[in-house]
């Protein structure tokens, strides 16, 4: 697959990042019309809001999902996100690619609630999630971000170009043990704060009860092939086990479309492919590259949007790398 539209430079500083923005900005470039047209899939929720990068959705009471649409090429805010309000406060997830992502969702959030965010939970370091969070600080009163203190010291010493404002923000931010489950009071509503690792050394995610929803960040894709360039991937299918999905739950991934419970299990289904997959190759004495050049996944997996043979690869050094450390 030749890439079309592709900015050298871009592409390289893109790369550089290391995060998800370099993942979904070269899928932008290579992938063919017809799949960005089908990528995004139905909403399951009521869209309150839609823009050429996304889509708002209802998906509970006062709970609004962000599902990010950005391989027609706008890249505001590239991953997802999501607003979840309370009597006295309200929780923005994700500080997005561009602060005109941020801007965007703390606008929706004061139109939906009156409110504009008191809080913000940042699930992890790659770009795309939190190089924006600047733009969260337009509202006059800037709300308490809060972070583990990995994900701070990643953002710091990786995502490039530096950014003093970003680091100004997040040097604010409330840090989060990333050993316990804590809270946040929203006024008659709580969302638990899960520490969890996997997809970067420090993940987090966010759970709203009643009805149960699962802010999970990139621990979980829907539909798309996940990133693994930071990945653990034992911890990571450990991570998403523990999250013990229920039938009648919700999943706001990391990137694609609202999941339920079929979605998560067959999400732990490619998990384990992979790493069927990658332990053959190992064994049979191939690098990671030769191994993920033949291989696809099985048809019976459905549709994963897999960019490039570049990303398979990405995830069987991450096995190859555990592996050789075990």
């Amino acid at each position: 697959m030749r890439p079309v539209n592709a900015d050298p430079t871009r592409r390289a500083f893109l790369l550089q990042s290391g995060s998800c923005a370099a993942h979904l900005a070269l899928a932008a470039s290579t992938l063919p019309p017809s799949l960005r047209i089908r990528w995004p899939r139905r909403p399951l929720g009521h869209v309150v809001a839609l823009e050429p990068f996304g889509r708002l959705e209802e998906i509970g009471p006062n709970v609004w999902a962000l599902v990010s649409t950005p391989l027609g090429g706008d890249m505001t805010t590239l991953s997802n996100g999501a607003i979840v309000a309370g009597r006295s406060g309200v929780l923005a997830i994700e500080g997005f690619f561009r602060p005109a992502g941020a801007k965007w969702l703390a606008e929706q959030a004061r139109e939906l609630t009156g409110k504009w965010p008191t809080h913000v939970l940042i699930t992890h370091y790659h770009g795309d999630h939190v190089n924006g969070v600047t733009g969260y600080d337009d509202g006059g009163s800037p709300p308490t971000i809060r972070a583990t203190l990995v994900t701070r010291d990643l953002v710091n010493s990786k995502n490039q170009p530096a950014d003093p404002a970003r680091a100004a923000t997040l040097e604010g931010a409330i840090v989060v043990d990333p050993a316990t489950e804590s809270t946040i009071d929203l006024g008659g509503r709580l969302v638990r704060l899960v520490p969890k690792s996997g997809h970067t050394a420090s993940d987090l995610v966010a759970i709203v009860e009643d009805p149960r929803i699962v802010i999970a960040g990139d621990l979980i894709w829907n539909g798309m092939f996940p990133n693994y360039v930071d990945c653990v991937p034992s911890r990571l299918a450990r991570s998403v086990r523990e999250l013990r999905v229920e039938a009648r739950d919700l999943v706001v991934p990391g990137h694609g479309p609202i999941a339920k419970t079929a979605d998560v299990d067959r999400y732990l289904a490619v998990l384990a492919e992979v790493e069927r997959a990658a332990r053959a190759g190992k064994q049979r004495g191939q690098s990671a590259a030769e191994a993920a050049s033949g291989y696809t996944l099985p048809a019976s997996l459905g549709d994963w949007t897999l960019f490039t043979k570049t990303f398979m690869e990405t995830a069987f050094a991450a096995w190859y790398r555990e592996l050789a450390a075990s």
